[in-house]
This record gives structure tokens, C-alpha cells and sequence, in this order.
């Protein structure tokens, strides 16, 4: 396995921290993770224990696997656990990844978490791992997380269909988006400027 999946990421900024996803955060998942609305276009509900159970062996299992690099996200200033994120399909020879797998408990929904978080997320893509590209999906009914891929400064690509089957059976589209490396400073100046 890549040894960038042993290493010990930590994100911070003003308002957000993302650490390792761990078995020991389970309990404190419990909190924000129990509302089927979470997951609605996100291939999967977390109704029960056993289903939070089933996400977290399978989220620590692709980081084993050497698939993504989960992260949990903390809110800085109530210091509660707000939801979870990814780096995923990295591929390391065409320096491509995916930003996603990304929920937030609802109370947390619209605070500005998101912005923070996926700053440090593309910060961390961009100007430490050099990557070329940074890619974002969602589920095309899914217009709410469109439109905060958009307010990152991500461009719509298209449109991929049948590109993932629901937690009822269904073919579903998704809608992908991208920021590249030579229009990062850019983003970040006119997107990020207050946790510059």
C-alpha cells in the first residue's frame, strides 16, 4: 500500500478540524449521524447502529485498501463532531483525486463548515500532494450540493450516466465538476480569502 495512507493528516483552520476517521469516534457519530435525510443521494442509509457500524468498517477498510483517505470533521468553535469527508480515487501517477463522500449533520447544514472544510481539503490537494486535479460528483436531483460545488469555484464537466446504483437498486446520474491546478490560486484568492 502507498505510504501516504499511514500518514497522520490533520486539517485546521479558523473555524473547522479534520482528523483520521477512527474507530473511536463511533460514538460521537451517533450523534449527527441518524437522520435519513443525510443520505438521501449518498448510496446508503445509516438507520441503525448495525448500518453505522457496516459505514465505518467499510470506510476503514478503504483506507486500508488504499482507496480513500477518510477524514472526520470537527466544528471548531461548539468542538462537536459534525460529519465525515474523503479524498478518494486518488490516483498518484496522474495526480488526479476526488473530494467527496462528504455529510454533515443538519444542524451543522449551511454554517459555512463546508466552505472550510473543503479548503483545507483542496489546499492540502493542490499545494502539498501537487496534484493537477480535483474533482466533485453529485447525484443529479442532488441541486443543493451542486450549487455548493459551484460556490467553490468548480467548473461543471457533465454529466456521467448510470454512474452509481442507490441503497434501493436504482441507476442513478451524477453531475461532476473540477478545479485544476493552474486555476487554484486564482479560486483561492476570490473563493477562500478569509482563511488566507
Amino acid at each position: 500500500m502507498n505510504s501516504f495512507f499511514q500518514n497522520e493528516i490533520i486539517l485546521e483552520n479558523s473555524k473547522v478540524l479534520l482528523v483520521p476517521f477512527t474507530l473511536e469516534y463511533k460514538e460521537t457519530l451517533k450523534e449527527v449521524a441518524f437522520d435519513e435525510s443525510l443520505w438521501t443521494y449518498m448510496g446508503l442509509f445509516i438507520r441503525t447502529e448495525e448500518e453505522l457500524d457496516g459505514y465505518i468498517h467499510s470506510t476503514l477498510n478503504e483506507k486500508l485498501e488504499g482507496k480513500s483517505y477518510p477524514f472526520i470533521i470537527i466544528d471548531k468553535e461548539t468542538k462537536k463532531i459534525v460529519g465525515s469527508t474523503r479524498l478518494g480515487n486518488i490516483n498518484f501517477h496522474n495526480k488526479r483525486l476526488e473530494i467527496g463522500w462528504t455529510w454533515y449533520g443538519t444542524k451543522f447544514q449551511g454554517t459555512g463548515i463546508n466552505k472550510a472544510c473543503k479548503y483545507e481539503l483542496l489546499k492540502y490537494a493542490f499545494e502539498n500532494m501537487n496534484f493537477n486535479r480535483v474533482q466533485f460528483s453529485a447525484d443529479i436531483d442532488n441541486i443543493r450540493s451542486q450549487k455548493a460545488i459551484l460556490k467553490l469555484g468548480a467548473k461543471q464537466e457533465g454529466i456521467f450516466r448510470s454512474n452509481y446504483i442507490d441503497q434501493n437498486g436504482n441507476k442513478r446520474d451524477d453531475v461532476y465538476f473540477s478545479i485544476i491546478q493552474e486555476e487554484w490560486n486564482d479560486i483561492k484568492k476570490k473563493f477562500f480569502s478569509e482563511f488566507e
